[in-house]
């Protein structure tokens, strides 16, 4: 990107959305992110220069609001699943999407949103979030390898667990930063994580954080009922878009 500097502005307004609706909703920064900057650069490049900005929103969307050892212990059974089900995935997966799988993902999501958005919260017994943890958790390393989104299983599973708006997006944060943890030794592996890239990463940060900082505000502001209707609104448009991108 050194020598295309018209890539710059453009960069920071994708990134400034995308963490105005990671600040919302909890969810959205690489999908938005890699989606439309995919339109002006190679997909491999627009990940990379993704790394530091979801390794630190993630961080700090795990650190705003409660104190999060009762909700680690409370998740550990999914956080041990999502890493066991990664590792397992990179031994397993190509590393490179086929299209077919983020065209099915798209199609769960729109599903999924399309069911929240029509019915009552569906809800995981407390009895059973021990068992239904690492079996939903390795279904998404799996899932997070073959399609590089982490969002399959895992955030139907948090949702249905009745925590608060705030609790949730926390939980989301833990799950996603757990996920992109795991998948690190994959990244460093494939060679496309160099020096100037990272420090493009770093740069890319700024307008992450700020969106994210903008969505919070609007977050706190609005009601459950809104939340509710922004969060699975968001994957709906998330679960189209990866639907039909194939066809681009």
């Amino acid at each position: 990107m050194n020598g295309d500097l018209w890539l710059w502005p453009i960069c920071g307004a994708v990134l400034l959305l995308a963490g105005f609706v990671k600040g919302v909703i909890g969810l959205g920064l690489p999908t938005i992110s890699i989606g439309l900057l995919g339109l002006v650069m190679a997909p491999l490049q627009a990940a990379a220069l993704l790394v530091i900005p979801n390794f630190v929103t993630n961080i700090r969307q795990l650190a705003i609001g409660e104190p999060v050892g009762a909700l680690i212990r409370r998740l550990w059974p999914l956080l041990a699943g999502i890493a066991l089900g990664t590792f397992a995935g990179t031994l397993t997966l190509p590393l490179d999407s086929p299209a077919w799988a983020i065209a099915a993902l798209g199609v769960v999501l729109v599903l999924y949103a399309g069911v929240g958005l029509a019915t009552s919260e569906l809800r995981v017994p407390p009895a059973a979030e021990r068992w239904a943890g690492p079996l939903v958790g390795f279904v998404t390393g799996l899932v997070t390898v073959a399609t590089g989104v982490f969002v399959i299983p895992a955030v139907p599973y948090l949702q249905a667990l009745g925590l608060s708006r705030n609790l949730l997006v926390q939980a989301l944060g833990l799950s996603f930063l757990t996920s992109a943890i795991a998948l690190t030794p994959a990244i460093v592996t494939t060679g496309d994580l160099t020096l100037p890239v990272a420090a493009a990463s770093l740069l890319a940060l700024a307008p992450a954080l700020a969106g994210m900082a903008l969505g919070q505000v609007c977050r706190d502001r609005i009601s459950r009922t809104a939340f509710r209707r922004a969060f699975f609104g968001g994957l709906l448009l998330l679960g189209f878009y990866l639907a039909v991108r194939v066809g681009l």
